[in-house]
């Protein structure tokens, strides 16, 4: 026997505690913009994943109209950094919702380093960073999907391991769970993929 949940009996805020504490855990895209006026922004996004990798394309979504997206449409460029296990109270800080002309770096006290290829900084402390420029917006219901093509991918040289790659331990990402909950950098396994 199980509980059964019809979205069309709860309202939009209640199936969104439902479905966030049971897609879990989910990476966290902390994206960094710039507003046309050169305003400096940084916020999570716990809706985030690759679209493609060939050609490379990521995306997250944003609940709303929010800075970041207004800042991505203005401008085409956006920076997701990784939200690591050491920033979670930064990146926890930088939900709130701050006046549009608040530099979020300054804000919640983020050393902002400039990009390789974009013009929105990159937060410095994070250990990895994907530059993108804006592929396009889907509107979806209450929400926005914001597809990025990835321009470059800057990684700290003490979190990558001898095939180049991030070393998961290392880059020690954090993740979003239900209500207030987050995830800590869980143990991890390795399983051979099977050949037939």
């Amino acid at each position: 026997m199980r509980t059964v949940f019809d979205p069309s009996d709860f309202s939009a805020g209640r199936f969104y505690r439902l479905l966030t504490a049971t897609i879990v855990p989910r990476p966290i895209a902390w994206v960094s913009t710039m507003s046309a006026d050169g305003i400096a922004n940084v916020a999570p996004y716990s809706f985030f994943t690759v679209t493609s990798t060939s050609p490379p394309v990521v995306q997250f979504t944003s609940v709303g109209r929010k800075d970041s997206l207004r800042n991505i449409e203005e401008t085409g460029e956006f920076v997701v950094n990784v939200a690591s296990v050491p920033l979670m109270d930064q990146v926890n800080a930088s939900s709130a919702p701050f006046a549009h002309d608040i530099d979020e770096f300054a804000a919640v006290g983020l050393e902002a380093e400039a990009s390789e290829r974009v013009r929105p900084p990159r937060v410095a402390q994070s250990p990895a960073s994907i530059e993108c420029t804006l592929h396009r917006v889907i509107e979806v219901g209450d929400s926005f999907v914001v597809m990025g093509d990835v321009v470059t991918v800057t990684v700290r040289p003490e979190v990558l391991a001898d095939d180049d790659a991030p070393d998961f331990a290392l880059l020690a990402p954090a993740s979003r769970l239900g209500r207030i909950e987050w995830g800590l950098t869980p143990a991890v396994r390795n399983i051979a993929r099977p050949t037939t």
